[in-house]
């Protein structure tokens, strides 16, 4: 099983412009996370997809993978598959792997790839335990909902009621997708539930795509605004 991770990346950002070139301790945020892509023994192959020169030159200065995309992509989804055909990547399996984790575990890409042992895996995703009220609760922190077979069965932001005594989970936003899938994901329209949660992987269950859910100890701080950057 071959298996590429695809780091999208682009230049402009409301909140954070430049973001992907923006420096921790020396080095560009970029460079970080795709260094600890690299760490990963269960990828064969990393690759850049921007839509900015400014990040492919950056990319290529320190030897990176880096392929041009369309501006105008709305998912990072669509941009790994746009990186995915235009280069022809031979892989069975793309990782879609945020470029805004400066210290993402490589233990967390591997165990996403080990979903795909299962022959029956379309699509893969992790989730983490919530420990505290204050995560339960806040809506910028989507929420994943499985069955007893961990095959996802709502993602949404905010749980309704809460009951006591139950495990709840947050969705970790990394990807995993069946190549031979990832261009079909990208051809379905958008649905009423992905517009009113904004996830997009509610459009996927919604046109009956199953996606199996992996549970991981692993969580790496995002890069949302440039007083993440002090947090982290």
């Amino acid at each position: 099983m071959k298996v590429v991770g695809i780091i999208p990346a682009r230049f402009e950002s409301t909140r954070f412009p430049g973001k992907p070139l923006a420096k921790i301790k020396g080095k560009s945020m970029i460079q970080r996370v795709y260094e600890q892509c690299k760490k990963s023994k269960q990828l064969s192959d990393v690759v850049v997809a921007t839509d900015d020169e400014r990040i492919y030159n950056h990319i290529k200065s320190f030897s990176g993978k880096v392929v041009m995309t369309n501006k105008h992509h709305l998912t990072g989804t669509e941009r790994c598959n746009e990186a995915a055909q235009s280069m022809n990547i031979d892989a069975d399996i793309i990782i879609n792997i945020q470029g805004d984790e400066p210290f993402i575990n490589p233990n967390q890409i591997n165990e996403l790839v080990d979903l795909f042992e299962n022959e029956n895996t379309e699509i893969g995703t992790l989730v983490k335990k919530i420990n505290s009220n204050k995560l339960l609760n806040n809506p910028n922190n989507p929420k994943a909902i499985f069955d007893k077979n961990r095959n996802a069965i709502n993602f949404c932001r905010n749980i309704e009621s809460p009951k006591k005594n139950t495990v709840y989970y947050k969705h970790i936003g990394i990807y995993g997708f069946r190549k031979s899938i990832l261009t079909k994901l990208c051809a379905l329209k958008e649905t009423k539930n992905e517009k009113r949660e904004r996830l997009e992987q509610l459009r996927w269950l919604d046109n009956n795509y199953k996606i199996k859910v992996g549970i991981t100890s692993y969580e790496s701080q995002s890069i949302d605004t440039p007083q993440d950057i002090e947090k982290i």
